[in-house]
């Protein structure tokens, strides 16, 4: 009996830095829910126009930028005791163990704006008797404001402004998992081709996250992105079986006859249970030839991540079609396009959208359900004996995945909707009095039917020995010849779409040369194009 561990631990600390924050305050296009109650008062010292400034747009490059700070620790461990044995003249090998993996991580933000200080601090103001700007009026001065000047040019914002207007945000993110596990495998009886192998196992794991944002972040009282707190976990057991049978080998067109089995029960206490079978084979008639193939069922359920993300803003890049602006396509729509925009509350004629960044709605779907997929492969492996040192492989393989989970783009979302009536995609938004995107949710959906059909094509030679040194060469391909979403037999194979890449050829290419204590290699690597359809559409 042996007993083997292994510890892990990392500690990661980065920054990114980003433009100043640009403040969107009050009927902005791109204001946040709490900034579009806030305007600057009449009655602000900073105001020379006397009446109420409704709409607010600053880029307040006197912060001196956004910093982004990361703070990450990640631990892991490992311990098992494992062992031998014989019984009935045969051997056996068996392990037990536990393993355990967190990591957390803490977030500073610096150059944030605070919703409530701005609202106090674009609000009526004053000089007092002593020369210093006030907020309030004289008979109720709010203790601590300092009156922000946003109609300024650059550097009208002083320190002091900033010290009162801004924050530093502190976010902190947790993820652990815990799992005990069992196996035993060995051999049990002979076949004609060798032993009858298998492997058996039980599994207990569990998973859990939170995401805990700075509490301005969480109230929404931000001119950042607002994101809710939120946490999840769910457990699972576990089990599963192998087998290895060897039926026929060194006979009349069975060199070798394989088949393998496969079979795993997994009980989860959020998704109920599911059994998830394997099988495979491999035969090789004559030496040289090798036929494979395989069947297997799969089951994917949605990673705490997916599930309990905190629902977040993000400010994208997004041309509505009901839009006369930014890349809209209101004038070029049918009629029936065109009643769509209607129904949503649009003007008619279209509006203007204003700012082509949408906010939008980012986060986890604790209602997802799993992921469940069928995989078939078949192929062949050729080693010709005339060629010594070369290999070549031709394998098909067909994937079809249903529930599938997609996280569609703010973009793909208003397009699915307007241009083709797409209902779940309308769901998922909604529009101002004006007809502006007011709410969308872009998070994941299991709302994808894929399926997948490729080849790959593998070549392997390594030259016999020379004074030179030796030389061998990898050929390794893919070919894709259809991936379909939605099951309406779109082919979307060779277009870049809705972020994803599907490359109809990928080819690597591996060269090496070694002689003695030297080698060098040289690799070449080649996708074929893509075609992406431009977002933006301008009108003549």
């Amino acid at each position: 009996v042996r007993f083997t561990t292994t510890a892990t631990y990392n500690n990661r600390r980065s920054e990114q830095l980003l433009a100043a924050m640009p403040i969107v305050l009050g009927t902005g296009p791109g204001a946040g829910v709490q900034a579009r109650t806030i305007s600057i008062s009449p009655n602000s010292i900073y105001n020379p126009f006397g009446q109420t400034v409704s709409r607010i747009q600053r880029r307040a490059v006197e912060t001196g930028g956004r910093s982004f700070n990361q703070n990450v620790d990640t631990f892991g461990f490992v311990g098992a005791l494992e062992g031998n044995f014989e019984f009935a003249d045969r051997y056996f090998s068996w392990d037990v163990g536990y393993s355990y993996g967190r990591n957390d991580q803490n977030d500073t933000t610096n150059g944030l704006f605070n919703i409530l200080a701005l609202r106090n601090a674009l609000g009526p103001s004053f000089i007092d008797s002593t020369g210093v700007a006030r907020c309030g009026t004289a008979g109720n001065v709010l203790d601590g404001c300092v009156p922000l000047n946003l109609l300024g040019g650059v550097g009208s914002i002083t320190p002091e402004m900033l010290a009162y207007s801004t924050f530093v945000a502190h976010d902190e993110y947790q993820y652990t998992m815990k799992q005990w596990f069992a196996n035993l495998s060995g051999e049990i009886v002979e076949l004609p081709g060798g032993m009858l192998a298998f492997a058996a196992g039980l599994e207990h794991r569990s998973e859990s996250g939170y995401d805990s944002p700075d509490a301005l972040i969480n109230s929404g009282n931000t001119t950042g992105n607002a994101r809710t707190a939120t946490a999840g976990s769910y457990k699972l057991d576990e089990a599963y079986l192998e087998l290895s049978a060897p039926l026929l080998r060194d006979v009349f067109l069975a060199r070798e006859l394989e088949l393998s089995l496969a079979t795993r029960y997994s009980d989860y206490d959020t998704f109920g249970d599911t059994l998830n079978s394997k099988f495979g084979f491999k035969w090789k008639p004559i030496e040289d030839l090798l036929v494979r193939g395989s069947w297997a069922e799969g089951f994917r359920a949605p990673s705490i991540s997916e599930l309990y993300s905190g629902v977040a803003d993000s400010f994208a890049s997004i041309s509505d079609p009901c839009s006369t602006t930014f890349g809209g396509r209101y004038n070029v729509l049918t009629a029936e396009q065109r009643a769509r925009c209607t129904a949503q509350g649009v003007p008619a004629g279209g509006y203007d959208q204003g700012n082509s960044q949408i906010r939008i709605s980012v986060g986890g779907n604790p209602n997802l359900l799993p992921e469940t997929s069928t995989s078939k492969t078949l192929g062949l492996v050729w080693s010709p004996s005339f060629i010594s040192g070369f290999d070549v492989s031709l394998d098909w393989w067909n994937i079809t995945i249903e529930n599938g989970i997609i996280t569609r783009s703010g973009q793909f979302i208003l397009d699915s909707c307007i241009e083709e009536g797409n209902p779940l995609a309308c769901s998922l938004y909604t529009r101002s009095s004006t007809g502006a995107i007011d709410n969308l949710l872009s998070s994941g959906l299991n709302s994808a039917e894929i399926e997948a059909e490729g080849y790959d094509l593998t070549l392997n030679y390594r030259l016999p020995d020379t004074r030179f040194g030796s030389f061998s060469f990898s050929w390794d391909n893919t070919y894709y010849s259809s991936y379909e979403e939605d099951r309406n037999g779109d082919n979307l194979v060779g277009e870049y779409f809705d972020g994803s890449n599907n490359w109809r050829i990928r080819s690597n290419l591996l060269a090496r040369w070694e002689q003695g204590d030297w080698g060098a290699t040289y690799a070449a690597r080649y996708y074929s194009r893509q075609e992406e359809t431009c977002p933006f559409y301008y009108n003549d």
